[in-house]
């Protein structure tokens, strides 16, 4: 679940998507991203129905919402059936889900 601005950073910053990129996606306006984001580690406030777009958005292009103990965001795990696809295979920014990675 996407809790505070500094998770919705992160999962910018791990699917490489500017503001204006993850706005459109979220299909919100520019500044609400800014807004979010502002609220760096406090609970994002704003309105639910806001958030939770702009959180399908993220889990659409990859992102996997984390909350063990504290916020965080990785990516999701690709297809290791098919290593050909130029993936990171079990590739998690997780450390407590690193020793599991094959």
């Amino acid at each position: 679940m996407l809790t505070t601005g500094n998770q919705l950073k992160a999962a910018r910053a791990l699917l490489d998507l500017e503001q204006a990129g993850l706005a459109s996606l979220a299909n919100v306006n520019v500044n609400t991203i800014r807004n979010l984001e502002g609220s760096r580690g406090d609970p994002i406030k704003g309105h639910n129905q806001t958030v939770v777009a702009v959180q399908q958005a993220l889990e659409a292009a990859g992102i996997e919402f984390l909350n063990h103990g504290q916020p965080g965001v990785r990516l999701k795990p690709r297809n290791k059936a098919n290593p050909s696809d130029g993936t990171m295979k079990g590739y998690t920014t997780d450390p407590d889900e690193a020793d599991r990675i094959e």
